[in-house]
């Protein structure tokens, strides 16, 4: 995994801690609703799942992280499910793969995340946190790893348009037109059409 992900995980864990009174107190006021687009986790689950597939079997690293990220969404941790799910996405997963035909690649479930978190104090502010992985990503396949972090960040403002945009570095926000673009260019071959159907996932 990319080292932007990694330190951004290490931020996540480190709000979320700071902030463990108030937010999960506000989270724990609400029955946490289950994902209906993320796989069942197991009752017990915690990063060493991931670390223990890393250079193994991609397709069962892929179902992990998704069943990860539901495991901390359903604890309250918001902010760190986004990052395990978004380790899901970033895989270098061919569009073949059997386990995308149950679960795809879950643009819908993190919009569906975002869109369900309670209220505006989100850890970590993942409409910046991805405008700066569209940005900054480096390493393998960067072209595709930004064109989802784009599409990424269009569903989170859409979901939740008030949080607010990083001002301060001078970037370019894509188009829903050119997000469409690059993804058809360096994507899956339906993978269009997934991002677009996230729109809806509530």
């Amino acid at each position: 995994m990319c080292d932007y992900l990694a330190c951004e995980l290490t931020r996540a864990k480190s709000v979320e801690k700071f902030n463990a009174g108030a937010s999960k107190s506000t989270l724990h006021e609400v029955a946490i609703p289950v994902c209906p687009y993320l796989p069942s986790p197991k009752p017990e689950m915690s990063y060493r799942c991931l670390r223990e597939l890393r250079g193994g079997n991609i397709e069962a690293f892929y179902l992990t992280a998704l069943s990860y990220g539901h495991y901390l969404w359903l604890k309250g941790y918001s902010g760190r499910a986004i990052l395990a799910i978004t380790r899901a996405l970033y895989a270098d997963l061919p569009a073949e793969a059997v386990v995308l035909r149950e679960w795809p690649l879950p643009y819908r479930a993190l919009y569906w995340i975002v869109a369900n978190h309670p209220n505006q104090d989100f850890p970590g502010n993942p409409r910046i946190s991805f405008q700066h992985q569209a940005t900054r990503l480096r390493g393998d396949r960067v072209a595709l790893r930004r064109a989802r972090a784009w599409a990424v960040w269009k569903l989170i403002c859409s979901a939740k348009p008030d949080l607010p945009a990083d001002v301060t570095q001078g970037i370019k926000e894509l188009t829903l037109v050119e997000i469409e673009q690059r993804l058809t260019k360096h994507g899956h071959p339906n993978e269009v059409q997934i991002w677009q159907s996230a729109f809806t996932s509530l």
